[in-house]
């Protein structure tokens, strides 16, 4: 009997849970697959007003063919983390696909996953993939190798459908698309900063900007311990 494929979402306090709960529920249909949702030591997990509980415990998951990390406010502590990135960088050393969900991107460059590579990201941090080597990708979904990332936050379930294309071929894929009526029509085209108006593009950049000075200063400073460990 053939195993499970094994999926493995690591996940961490001040995750955005769109980022793994969208492709969680597309890769739950995925025939064959199963989904472990995993946190360092097990524990609960608070996410935008939700709390996941019954989590495994990361440390002790020895493998996983799929690795998918999802991003988030809290993804800053992450990358500080050591337990946390060792289990990132353990899993990832024998995944067949190393994958991500918005700034979950930047977990992974700072666990040295990226450099040389292509990478998505949300749109307002994409530019911190820079001090980890990774070049930056406007991609909603973007493929490099064996990295597979998806955009900001909603370009997971893109991402999940081209995981699924790539690990159980198209027709399958585009079945469970229709499984599940995944047929966007948004009421508003102020989905990305090319498309927003102004004034909300705008809105938008000022909270962001109130993030940037600590979440930077996150990044630079998984960078340095990067170079400190090469």
């Amino acid at each position: 009997m053939a195993s499970p494929l094994r999926v493995v979402f690591p996940i961490y306090p001040g995750v955005t849970q769109l980022d793994f709960t969208g492709p969680h529920q597309f890769l739950a249909r995925l025939p064959g697959a199963e989904l472990i949702v995993a946190s360092r030591g097990g524990v609960p997990v608070a996410a935008d007003g939700l709390t996941f509980d019954g989590l495994a415990v990361l440390e002790e998951i020895e493998r996983c063919d799929v690795i998918c990390v999802p991003g988030g406010h809290g993804c800053a502590e992450a990358m500080a983390d050591a337990v946390y990135m060792a289990a990132i960088r353990r899993l990832a050393a024998g995944a067949r696909f190393v994958t991500s969900v918005c700034t979950g991107s930047l977990i992974l460059g700072a666990a040295g996953l990226l450099a040389g590579r292509r990478a998505a990201c949300h749109w307002a941090w994409r530019d911190l993939l820079l001090p980890f080597g990774a070049v930056p990708d406007p991609g909603r979904v973007v493929r490099d190798g064996n990295i597979l990332s998806g955009g900001g936050v909603t370009a997971g379930i893109d991402f999940a459908l081209a995981l699924i294309a790539e690990l159980a071929g198209p027709a399958t894929a585009q079945a469970i698309q229709l499984g599940l009526e995944y047929a966007p029509a948004p009421p508003f085209e102020a989905g990305s900063p090319q498309t927003a108006p102004a004034a909300v593009l705008e809105r938008v950049r000022a909270v962001n900007a109130a993030a940037m000075p600590a979440r930077r200063a996150a990044v630079e400073r998984a960078a340095e311990r990067l170079r400190a460990e090469a």
